[in-house]
Formats: structure tokens, C-alpha cells, sequence
């Protein structure tokens, strides 16, 4: 196989300089002679431009995930897999106009900063410990491992030795603080996209020149001739993949309650327009809902290509294991090992900037919330801005070393993006329900709250192996489904058991919700038709 010339490492070796001595360059000359707190630390209040704010949440949302993951799920799938992406737009619209105004308003800084105040301290802890889990052991974990795989695969470099270096660049930009994060990931988004289109651009070509066809343009309509199965949005019951991507669920069901969880109430997305104002955080969104109308044609056709190139003899033996197994989640590094030199390395460049401003973005979270919503609430309440800021900086290292550990026993998933959205769904529902009825129903108790909290894993759990309990009556319920049962269920037991508590009619945790908090300018509003037009033209070819 194809490894990295010395061309591709020296055209690496320029974006690693461009990111770290921009990086150098953000942090001293934002600190000016000052000493970090934490709200500069780990929140880079009021510094942070719309477009910075934009790229950054796209930069720490894209990753190896989707480079690899999403790009494999392309070639197993086909298109339908974008529909997380596309609808994410969408999501971003609502959480702009809905959630941000909420956050906002009530000068909140972490998710479970929201809970405490909105509920309780336990209902706070029991989640924050819950995101702490699933930050470390499914998003960091992943991130981990999927880009030290394709690193090994594209430069032949050691999976260890990938990790370890991953980790290290990874630490040099969260060490800086949100400011450096956010700034540097406006060069990442640049390097990446830049990358995933040319990496695009090169498979289309390939395909039509394998398959005989008249150039780029043409390819498409060969992938399309090629892979029908793989252009449509809307899977039906009998169909393959049905079970991961379930129908109209994907459109009205479970998938709403993924996207709404993940862009609403997650630390790591929320974070970059929690520092700043309503209308620049608003901006900040909706320039991130368009760059997500991008991502599908930089992961997942190429994913669609190699399927095609598959399929008629190509590379056989790069997209499968040692046992013989196929592994789409080779799709997208065998396509890179076929790009020209110099390209390859800006297509390398790209991956690493996905992944490293990904963890960069995860790791400051972990840090933000261990540090003040663990160790300053609970074991030191009277620590210094300096103090916080060192163990949020350590924080960092050891949650990079426990994912470093741990990342190499995702070996054994074929496919690692569905791995990681059905674990991540066994929390979603209960965490979005008991958002969604804080932010709008005043009443809402922090009992029913806290009922919430700890009957979603459970629910999720009895869900996913309901069919083995019931010996095969009851046929496997795909997870997005699952997340919608939860979800009702969850919403169901927390409104009764509200109503039964004749003290929450005047709760005076209940937040004051206003009208004019979601009004919105005629630009924001001018941007959300043209995404919600793009989507529904999306979803009307590729039905």
C-alpha cells in the first residue's frame, strides 16, 4: 500500500507549523500580560467573532468520524447516511432561535450550571457524571481510534505511535484555552474542507476513468447508474440498513431527538456561542448550519465512489482485514492512498485538522465541567481562577491518556459512526426531555427530573434487548425508534409526576420566558429559508 512521500510530510509539516504558530500567536497576543480565569480559559468570552464561532463548532463536531466513520457508513449505506448532517442544519436553525436566547439570558456557562440552577444539585451531578463518561468513553475514545487507524493506514505509521502523537497535537491547542481553540479552528475548517474537496474531487475522477466515463461531472451520474440503492434518503421496512436509519424516523422521529441532544444541550457544541452575544452567537450558528450542508459532499460521496470502485475489482484487498473481512471504514483512507503526491499530503492535512480540532473541542469540555462543576462545587469551593485553570489544563492530559488506553478495543465495530450515535442515544432522550421541559414548562419538578435522568439508560437498555427477552416475538427495534419510545415515555412520566406535585404550580425554579427572546433579525431570517429550501429540494431528488 501507498505511504505518504516526502512532498506529502512537507506539505503536513506547513499546515502543523500554520496551526501551532497561529495557535502561539492567538494566545499571547489575547492574553496581554493578564492571567487566564476561567471564563477567558475555558469559554474565550466575548472574543470570539461569529465566523470564528462557526468554524469552531463545525471543527469540533467534524472528525474522524465522519472522515472515516460517516465516509464508511457512505460506502455500506449510500447517501441516507448524510440525512445526520442535513438535518443538523435544521437543528441549528431551532437551537439559534429557541435555546441560545435561553442560555443566555440566564448567564449560563456549563450544561450542568443550567441543571442545578434549573433543578437540583443531585439532577446536576448525576448528569454531569453521565457526560463525562460519554465524552471520555464514546466521543474522545473514537475520535482516538479512528484516527490513529487511518493515520496507520495512510502513512503506515503504528497505531500506537498515531494515538500518542494525536494526543500530543491535540494538547498543545486545548492547552491555550477556548480562544486559541476557536481562532485555529477557523485555519482547521479552512484546511479541511479544502482537503475533503479536493479528496472528492480526485475520486469522482477516478471513477470516471476506471468506469470509462467523459470527466467529473460525469462521474456522478455513473455513481448514480452504478449504485442506485445508495441515492436514496428514506429507507423502508425490509431494506438492509432500515434498523440504523428507520424510515420517516429520520425526518419527524428518533433522529430529532439525536440532533436536538447533541446541538442543544451539549457542552462541546453550546460552549462556543456561550461567550458571546445573542446576535453573534446566532450568526456563529447559522454559518455552522451552512457548512453542514457541505460536509455529505466531502465524506460521504467519496465513501459512495469506492463502494463503485469496489464493486468492480478495485483495491479488493485494501478494504478488507486479515480474517477477510470487508471493513467500509477503509474507504475513505484506501482513497487517499490513491491521491497524487503533495495532494495526498493536503488530504492527510485535512483529516488531521478534523480530527485534532475535534479533540481539542471535546478535551476543553471535559475540562470545563470536571473543573467547575466537580472540583470547585464539591471538593474545593474556594479555589483560585489560577488553581481551576491548572487542573482544567490537567484534566485535559488525563482524559487523553484514558481514551488513548482504551481506543484500541473499538477494533472489533465495522462500522464506528453508528457505534458511536446508538450509545450516545442511550442518554439523548432523557437528557433532551428534561431540557425541553426546563426551558418551557415552568412546573417542571427537579423530582421529575431527576426520574428522568436515571430511567433513560435503563429504558434504552430494556429497548435494545426487548427481541432476545421476549425470545423472538418481538422483532429488533431500530435505535432511532428506540430513542423515541424513551423519549415519550420519559416526557410522559416527568409531566404526571409534576401534576401530582401541587407545589410545582409555583415553582420558583421555573424559568421567565419571554417572546421577544426568540424574535429574530430578517438576515437570520432570509438564511433559515435558504437552508430549509436547500433541504427540502435534498430530500425531494433523493427521496
Amino acid at each position: 500500500m501507498n505511504h505518504l512521500s516526502a512532498w506529502d510530510y512537507f506539505v503536513f509539516l506547513i499546515y502543523f507549523a500554520a496551526v501551532s504558530t497561529y495557535g502561539y500567536w492567538v494566545y499571547h497576543h489575547k492574553k496581554k500580560g493578564k492571567p487566564a480565569d476561567t471564563k477567558t480559559y475555558f469559554l474565550a468570552q466575548g472574543s470570539l467573532t461569529w465566523w470564528a464561532i462557526g468554524a469552531s463548532v463545525i471543527a469540533s463536531n467534524i472528525s474522524a468520524e465522519h472522515f472515516i466513520g460517516m465516509s464508511g457508513s457512505g460506502f455500506a449505506m449510500g447517501l441516507a447516511i448524510a440525512s445526520y448532517e442535513w438535518m443538523a442544519a435544521a437543528t441549528l436553525i431551532i437551537v439559534a432561535v429557541f435555546f441560545l436566547p435561553i442560555y443566555l439570558k440566564n448567564h449560563i456557562y456549563t450544561m450542568p450550571q443550567f441543571l442545578a440552577g434549573r433543578y437540583n444539585n443531585t439532577v446536576s451531578t448525576l448528569m454531569t457524571v453521565f457526560w463525562l463518561l460519554v465524552y471520555v468513553f464514546v466521543n474522545l475514545t473514537s475520535i482516538f481510534f479512528l484516527g490513529a487507524a487511518a493515520v496507520e493506514t495512510i502513512t503506515g505509521i503504528p497505531f500506537n505511535v498515531a494515538v500518542v502523537g494525536l494526543a500530543v497535537f491535540s494538547a498543545i491547542i486545548t492547552l491555550g484555552g477556548m480562544k486559541v481553540i476557536g481562532y485555529t479552528d477557523v485555519l482547521q475548517v479552512l484546511v479541511l474542507v479544502l482537503g475533503g474537496l479536493i479528496t472528492c474531487y480526485m475520486a469522482l475522477h477516478l471513477v470516471s476513468d476506471k468506469l470509462n466515463g467523459k470527466g467529473v461531472l460525469d462521474a456522478f451520474s455513473l455513481l448514480r447508474s452504478q449504485a442506485g440503492d445508495h441515492f436514496h434518503m428514506i429507507f423502508h421496512k425490509g431494506d438492509k440498513f432500515y434498523d440504523q436509519l428507520p424510515g420517516i424516523a429520520v425526518l419527524v422521529g428518533g433522529l430529532w431527538i439525536n440532533n436536538l441532544n447533541y446541538w442543544g444541550c451539549n457542552q462541546y457544541i453550546v460552549q462556543r456561542a456561550l461567550g458571546a452575544d445573542l446576535k453573534t452567537g446566532r450568526a456563529g450558528l447559522i454559518f455552522a448550519a451552512f457548512l453542514k450542508l457541505l460536509i455529505p459532499v466531502i465524506v460521504v460521496i467519496p465513501g459512495i465512489a469506492a463502494y463503485v470502485l469496489y464493486q468492480h475489482g478495485y483495491f479488493h484487498s485494501e478494504m478488507v482485514d486479515s480474517a477477510g473481512i470487508l471493513k467500509p471504514d477503509h474507504a475513505y483512507p484506501v482513497l487517499m492512498n490513491l491521491l497524487p503526491t503533495g495532494i495526498k499530503g493536503l488530504a492527510f492535512a485535512a483529516l488531521t485538522a478534523a480530527i485534532v480540532a475535534s479533540l481539542a473541542g471535546k478535551c476543553n469540555s471535559i475540562a470545563t465541567i470536571f473543573t467547575l462543576d466537580i472540583y470547585k462545587k464539591y471538593i474545593n469551593k474556594n479555589a483560585s481562577e489560577q488553581k481551576l485553570v491548572s487542573l482544567g489544563k490537567w484534566s485535559v492530559i488525563v482524559a487523553s491518556v484514558i481514551a488513548v488506553v482504551v481506543a484500541p478495543a473499538l477494533r472489533s465495530f465495522d462500522q464506528v459512526y453508528q457505534f458511536i450515535q446508538e450509545y450516545v442515544g442511550f442518554i439523548s432522550p432523557g437528557i433532551l426531555a428534561i431540557f425541553l421541559l426546563g426551558f418551557f414548562w415552568k412546573r417542571t419538578t427537579s423530582a421529575a427530573a431527576l426520574t428522568a435522568a436515571l430511567l433513560t439508560i435503563p429504558l434504552s437498555v430494556l429497548f435494545k434487548f426487548l427481541p432476545q427477552l421476549s425470545h423472538g416475538v418481538i422483532a429488533p427495534i431500530p435505535f432511532l425508534n428506540r430513542m423515541s419510545w424513551d423519549f415519550c415515555i420519559v416526557i410522559g412520566l416527568m409531566v404526571v409526576i409534576t401534576l401530582l406535585d401541587p407545589e410545582s404550580k409555583n415553582n420558583p425554579k421555573g424559568l421567565e420566558i419571554e417572546p421577544k427572546m426568540f424574535r429574530i433579525t430578517p438576515a437570520f431570517a432570509v438564511a433559515s429559508v435558504v437552508i430549509c429550501g436547500i433541504l427540502a429540494a435534498l430530500y425531494t431528488v433523493f427521496w
